[in-house]
C-alpha cells in the first residue's frame, strides 16, 4: 500500500532561533518579517499570550518586553541553512523526499511496514530529526498527500500522538476529517472557504459528502483533485502543482528612503538576481519585468515619484546576468536627475512565465542560449557550495545602507566562521 509522510518542523524559525540559545526553550518568541515590520512566526507560548500572525512590531514593542517575550529579526539565511540539514537527514531514512516548502517535506514510506511497525519507523525519524539538529518535527503518514497534511495538523495539535499521527483506516480518516474545519484542507483558501461555509460545507468530511460534479461546478478540476484525496484516492503530483504566474521581490528601505541612484540601482540589481533565482528553482521563465519605485506616500515635505515601467522580452529567460541588466536599464531610463527624490521602496516583477523547456527561440537572438545556460549553471554550481551571492553580478554591489533592517538579528551560526559558538572549556 502506498503511503505519504508530510514532515512538518514545529514552529519553524522560532525553533531555528532556540537551538542556539537552549534559554529560550520555554520562552516565549517571535520573528519578524523583512525590516522589523511585523510578527511572521511564534512560538505555542507567544501564540498563548494572544499574539496574532502579522501583528505590526511597532504596536506590540511595549506588550513584548512586559511579558518577555524574545524578538528576532529574520535570518533567512540559518533558517535556509538548517532546513537544509533536516532534508538532508530525511533522506537517509526513505528513498524519495520532496521539498515543499522551507519547513515541510513529502516522503514516501511505502514499503516501510503497516501499522505500529510503520509508526514506529516514522517515529526514529522524528526522533533523529531532533537530535540532529535540534528542530522539533511533526510527521503526517496517510495514504494521500493532503490527507497525510490533515494528519500532520492532528500530530501538532496532541501531544499523545508523540510527534507522529497516522492515517491508515477508514475509520481514522473519518474520524479526522469530520473534525477539520474546511478551511484547514490543503487547497482550500481563505474566499474559498468561506464560499464553501455559505454552501453549507463547515468541516472536511462535509465536503467529501459532496458530489464529483458539484465540486468541479463549485471549485474546478483543482477542487476535485483535493476532494478524491480527501478520500482516499491518492491524485496529487507536487512536481505537477501550477507554477506561480509571476514573482514578485521587493522591500522597504530603512528611515527616509534611498535618492541616490548608485543605492537605488544595486538595490534593483539584487531584486532581479534573486527573481532569476526563483525562476530557475521552479524550471521557468520570464516574459517580461517591471521595475517599480516609489517615494513616502504620505510625506508633504518632500516631494513625490513614482516609477513603474514594463519591458518585454525577445526570448523568455531566467539568466541572471540578462534580468539583471534589463532590470537595471528600465531604472536608468526612468530615473530624473533634476530633482531629489527619497524613494521608500522599490521591487521588480518577473512575469508571463512559461516552462523553461517551452521557450519559442528567436531567429534573430544575438544571444549565445546554449553558452549563457552553461555559464549560469557554473554560477548556480559556486553558488551552492561555497554559500548565496558569492558570484554576483558587479552592480549588484556591497552597499549595506538600502539592505533591511535587523535591528534583532541573531548570528549565521551554521555558515559564517565568525559566528560559530565558542566554547569555554
Amino acid at each position: 500500500m502506498t503511503m505519504f509522510g508530510l514532515v512538518d518542523c514545529n514552529n519553524f524559525y522560532c525553533s531555528c532561533e532556540r537551538v542556539f540559545n537552549p534559554a529560550l526553550r520555554s520562552s516565549p518568541v517571535v520573528v519578524l518579517s523583512n525590516n522589523d515590520g511585523c510578527i511572521i512566526a511564534r512560538s505555542n507560548e507567544a501564540k498563548a499570550l494572544g499574539i496574532g500572525m502579522g501583528e505590526p512590531f511597532y504596536k506590540l514593542r511595549n506588550f513584548l518586553e512586559r511579558n518577555n517575550v524574545a524578538v528576532f529579526s529574520s535570518n533567512y539565511t540559518l533558517y535556509g541553512d538548517m532546513s537544509r540539514r533536516v532534508m538532508m537527514l530525511l533522506d537517509g531514512f526513505v528513498p524519495s523526499v520532496t521539498q515543499y516548502s522551507i519547513d515541510e517535506a513529502f516522503v514516501d514510506l511505502s514499503g516501510f511496514g503497516e501499522g505500529e511497525a510503520l509508526r514506529r519507523y516514522g517515529r526514529r525519524m522524528v526522533e533523529a530529526v531532533g537530535r540532529g539538529t535540534g528542530i522539533p518535527v511533526t510527521l503526517g503518514i496517510a495514504p494521500t498527500k493532503t490527507l497525510a497534511k490533515v494528519a500532520a495538523k492532528y500530530g501538532k495539535r496532541f501531544k499523545g500522538y508523540r510527534g507522529v499521527c497516522l492515517i491508515d483506516t477508514e475509520d481514522k480518516r473519518v474520524k479526522a476529517l469530520k473534525g477539520l474545519p474546511v478551511a484547514d484542507v490543503w487547497g482550500v483558501g481563505r474566499h474559498m472557504a468561506q464560499k464553501l461555509e455559505y454552501y453549507g460545507v463547515r468541516s472536511a468530511w462535509d465536503f467529501t459528502q459532496r458530489s464529483e460534479s458539484w465540486v468541479r461546478r463549485v471549485m474546478t478540476v483543482t477542487g476535485v483533485r483535493t476532494w478524491r484525496e480527501l478520500k482516499g484516492e491518492s491524485c496529487i503530483d507536487i512536481n505537477e502543482l501550477p507554477q506561480k504566474k509571476s514573482i514578485c521581490t521587493s522591500r522597504s528601505f530603512p528611515d527616509n528612503g534611498i535618492s541616490e541612484i548608485g543605492l537605488l540601482e544595486e538595490a534593483v540589481a539584487n531584486f532581479a538576481a534573486s527573481c532569476s533565482q526563483k525562476l530557475r528553482r521552479q524550471s521557468s521563465c520570464c516574459r517580461a519585468v517591471t521595475v517599480f519605485a516609489y517615494t513616502i506616500r504620505f510625506r508633504t515635505d518632500a516631494p513625490r515619484m513614482f516609477i513603474n515601467r514594463t519591458m518585454s522580452l525577445a526570448v523568455p529567460t531566467n539568466d541572471m546576468r540578462e534580468l539583471v541588466s534589463t532590470a537595471v536599464g528600465i531604472l536608468r531610463s526612468q530615473w530624473n536627475g533634476d530633482a531629489t527624490f527619497f524613494y521608500k521602496k522599490a521591487g521588480v516583477i518577473v512575469w508571463d512565465i512559461c516552462r523553461d523547456n517551452a521557450v519559442q527561440a528567436d531567429l534573430f537572438d544575438p544571444v549565445d542560449r546554449e553558452r549563457q545556460a552553461r555559464l549560469a549553471a557554473a554560477i548556480d554550481a559556486v553558488n551552492r557550495k561555497n554559500g548565496y551571492n558569492m558570484v554576483k553580478v558587479a552592480v549588484q554591489g556591497t552597499d549595506k545602507r538600502w539592505r533591511m533592517k535587523h535591528e534583532h538579528a541573531s548570528k549565521r551560526y551554521t555558515t559564517n566562521l565568525d559566528d560559530i559558538i565558542k566554547v569555554k572549556a
